[in-house]
């Protein structure tokens, strides 16, 4: 017989001339250990993963019955049948054995016969099952082929159809980009303003934090809103920067009130500081300034652990004749920002880790986002930072000066 097709067998007895007889019947079928103890039997069963076990009851330190149910109760070798060799005629140490998961018994004396019948009992029944699941497997494996031609042939068929429908989508796209934002702002604006008539009429004290907790969401939810909306007009190229005067100083005094309500929740010390030389009026788009320079305080905000401190300064960089660069700046003494993780903070759908993403949440959109409206306004975004020493962010953009 081929060696490489012979069934496994382990003898464990501590008797020597047991593990001599059993093994010259057993060796020309089957490929033989032994072990003369239950621990080098556990360890031999872990080492040769054995088809079938030959296990003596009475053995010292282990018995047999130690050894099956430990057998038994590993994932491993749970399924390896175990056939016990005991000289023991007592009905309660076979129904004890049984109980533990022994397939069956061979008496002493051990009768050369019998011993090989049992064994072979066994085997079939391994090799069946063995038998089975291969078929099992080889039916699992021609389906998942079978999936995966008819997914092919259905993709070669959508990539044909999408071929067809991109520019028609894409139009659609742009339209659809323009209604979601109407119908998606308008609910927004109608809470939000319902929150503001609400603080006009005076709220209860037992109501005002549930009050305070619906607006802040709500605004949270309307720059989210704005961002993924945004995002979608840059793929497309709808997004659109627009060319208005307006009241720069106005601006920023608006973006820091929203920003102290929000330190002022986790208790943070917000200083700021405008230069008193910028020029009252320039032109450009206010609303995306005034969203960038939200999403560096807020982020400021939600990345300093309480009773932090945050800094905001702005001042003019540098000017010409007809324009000035803006340069502002939001630093924080939060968590801080490794080295390595600086440019992800800049990329679509990217925060600077996974454990700070479960634990302060957003959808990472806001810095790409702002990065790409500050390269659209001539400037740009950079931070400075190292991990546990807080983080200074730069916003720079070059505006005319409105006469």
């Amino acid at each position: 017989m081929d060696n490489t097709n012979k069934n496994v067998v382990l003898i464990v007895d501590d008797e020597t001339a047991n593990i001599i007889a059993l093994s010259n019947i057993l060796s020309p079928d089957y490929d033989v250990y032994a072990a003369k103890n239950g621990r080098d039997a556990i360890m031999l069963v872990n080492e040769h993963a054995p088809d079938v076990i030959l296990l003596d009851v009475l053995m010292p330190e282990m018995d047999g019955y130690e050894v099956i149910a430990e057998l038994k109760s590993s994932e491993s070798t749970k399924s390896i049948p175990v056939i016990f060799v005991t000289g023991l005629e007592n009905k309660e140490a076979e129904r004890k054995g049984l109980t533990l998961g022994a397939a069956d018994y061979i008496p002493k004396p051990f009768s050369s016969d019998i011993v090989r019948l049992r064994v072979q009992n066994q085997l079939k029944i391994v090799n069946h099952i063995r038998a089975l699941e291969e078929r099992d497997e080889m039916e699992r494996q021609l389906r998942k082929i079978q999936e995966l031609e008819a997914g092919l042939i259905a993709a070669k068929e959508q990539a044909e159809h999408s071929r067809e429908l991109a520019e028609h989508s894409s139009r659609a796209k742009s339209e659809f980009l323009s209604r979601m934002s109407h119908e998606m702002r308008t609910p927004m604006n109608a809470i939000i303003g319902m929150m503001q008539v609400a603080r006009m009429r005076g709220i209860p004290d037992n109501l005002k934090t549930y009050i305070d907790a619906i607006d802040t969401a709500s605004k949270d939810l309307m720059r989210i809103i704005d961002d993924v909306l945004d995002v979608s007009g840059m793929e497309y190229g709808v997004f659109k920067l627009l060319e208005a005067p307006f009241d720069i100083g106005a601006m920023l005094t608006d973006v820091l009130v929203s920003a102290k309500y929000n330190a002022s929740i986790k208790e943070h010390t917000l200083l700021s500081s405008i230069e008193a030389g910028l020029p009252s009026m320039l032109i450009g788009d206010e609303r995306r300034l005034k969203q960038v320079t939200g999403t560096l305080l807020a982020n400021a905000v939600k990345y300093t652990p309480e009773n932090g401190e945050i800094v905001f300064d702005a001042r003019i960089q540098s000017k010409d004749s007809s324009a000035v660069t803006l340069r502002i700046e939001v630093s924080d003494n939060g968590i801080g920002i490794a080295e390595d993780q600086k440019a992800r903070l800049f990329e679509l759908f990217e925060q600077a880790d996974g454990s700070n993403t479960r634990k302060h949440g957003g959808i990472g959109i806001g810095l790409a986002l702002s990065k790409r409206i500050a390269l659209m306004m001539g400037g740009d975004i950079v931070v400075e930072s190292e991990p546990g020493k807080g983080a200074k962010f730069i916003f720079t953009c070059k505006l005319p000066v409105a006469d």
